[in-house]
């Protein structure tokens, strides 16, 4: 491949990174996958707005290097893809771990997080972590406990106030009968 088609290559990739803005990823070696596999995997996947391209190791280092994303280089050692998008990288983590469970052949290489290198386990082990829908679902949970508790406090004295006021009103209505 000659040097300014490396650059153009290396271009476009910068420009993906970019307008796309790849900030977490996961890399993944799919060397071995049958062309019917990936084409399925690739269809779920979008469905569910996650992408996945392969990349030339050397020049996805360099775009990388270009974008202060360089520690993310460690990462790329053989036959790589790249896998991004989704609502969080956990989400991908956890789609791609559904995957290897059908596509025994897939490695889950390392994923980069932000700013940091995560190895095979680090990477693997994202995928038991919460998702982030799941995550403010627990906070919204845990920010309404405290004033649920306040509000049937405060009701709670009111129906007792409410019951005496009662009871009051009919036994002078039975006084006055």
């Amino acid at each position: 491949m000659s040097k300014y088609v490396k650059q153009l290559l290396q271009a476009e990739l910068e420009h993906r990174i970019e307008t796309e803005n790849i900030s977490d990823f996961l890399v993944v070696s799919t060397m071995g996958i049958r062309g019917v596999d990936t084409n399925m995997m690739r269809g779920q996947l979008s469905d569910k707005k996650i992408k996945l391209f392969v990349v030339k190791n050397s020049l996805f280092k360099r775009a990388l290097l270009n974008r202060k994303m360089d520690k993310a280089g460690e990462l790329l050692d053989g036959p790589c893809t790249i896998v991004y998008g989704g609502d969080s990288i956990v989400e991908v983590a956890k789609e791609m771990e559904e995957w290897k469970k059908k596509i025994t052949v897939l490695e889950i290489k390392g994923a980069f997080l932000e700013g940091a290198a995560l190895g095979a386990k680090e990477a693997a082990a994202l995928a038991r972590m919460p998702s982030r829908t799941q995550l403010l679902s627990q906070i919204i949970v845990m920010a309404l406990y405290p004033a649920g508790n306040i509000c049937s406090a405060v009701t709670a004295q009111a129906s007792v106030i409410a019951g005496c006021i009662k009871t009051v009103i009919e036994r002078q209505e039975k006084q006055a009968a």
